[in-house]
């Protein structure tokens, strides 16, 4: 039977794929928290003890960035303090439960270049008062993504420089294999929780450095054999 809808469905938020006309359909965005650990100390953490914890932010906060264009992204209301994280995504094509780590790396399609925008002054606010993230980590516009990297081209990426510069000036410089988790015990472990899906995609930590842009700032992410994205604060 044909599902009718009292109103038009909302478009179902996606990702381009280097070298294809097909898209990747995105169905949940997972990130992990504190997963470097210079990162980690700058937030007030402990690395040598904490164990890896998630959160999600709304498939629907996509903003694609295609490589070699300035993307103008808009500056979110409520905020006053709002925050890059450069991170690497990482694409699954299959999913389950209590994945097992040798295995992790079969469920993943490709890699991309992310950001995970952050109204910074409302998750300390969240933080002090024991609330949720979500207002705080799902602002509109608050996932920008570049295209995919297909693993069958780049293969599985575990090391390489991921950097972030504002207007020019480096903010975020670190190694890919500075992260605490790995992707694949990452998707392990996010695997006893959920069952995951395809279409899924983990944000998978940012290194020290982040900070704060305002209108008219320039950001540029790169991360080794994966380009990079510019994105104008509007």
């Amino acid at each position: 039977m044909t599902q009718i809808y009292a109103f038009p469905a909302p478009a179902q938020p996606f990702l381009p794929i280097i070298g294809s006309e097909s898209v990747f359909p995105v169905r949940r965005i997972f990130c992990i928290g504190r997963n470097y650990a210079a990162h980690s100390r700058e937030m007030g953490g402990d690395p040598t003890r904490e164990p890896p914890f998630f959160f999600q932010k709304a498939a629907d906060t996509i903003q694609i960035c295609p490589l070699g264009q300035i993307v103008d992204h808009p500056y979110p209301p409520m905020t006053s303090n709002y925050h890059f994280e450069a991170e690497m995504v990482v694409a699954l094509h299959q999913g389950g439960r209590d994945i097992k780590e040798a295995t992790a790396l079969d469920h993943v399609f490709g890699y991309a270049v992310g950001v995970d925008m952050t109204r910074r002054d409302r998750q300390d606010e969240a933080k002090s008062l024991k609330r949720p993230w979500e207002i705080a980590k799902s602002a509109d516009f608050s996932a920008p993504i570049g295209p995919l990297n297909p693993a069958s081209q780049v293969g599985h990426i575990q090391k390489g420089a991921i950097t972030l510069s504002v207007n020019g000036n480096v903010k975020q410089n670190a190694n890919l294999s500075d992260m605490i988790w790995s992707v694949p015990e990452q998707i392990t472990i996010l695997s006893t929780y959920f069952e995951l899906k395809a279409g899924d995609l983990i944000f998978s930590g940012t290194p020290e450095g982040v900070g704060a842009v305002t209108r008219g700032d320039v950001m540029n992410v790169a991360i080794a054999t994966l380009g990079n994205i510019e994105l104008r604060v509007v």
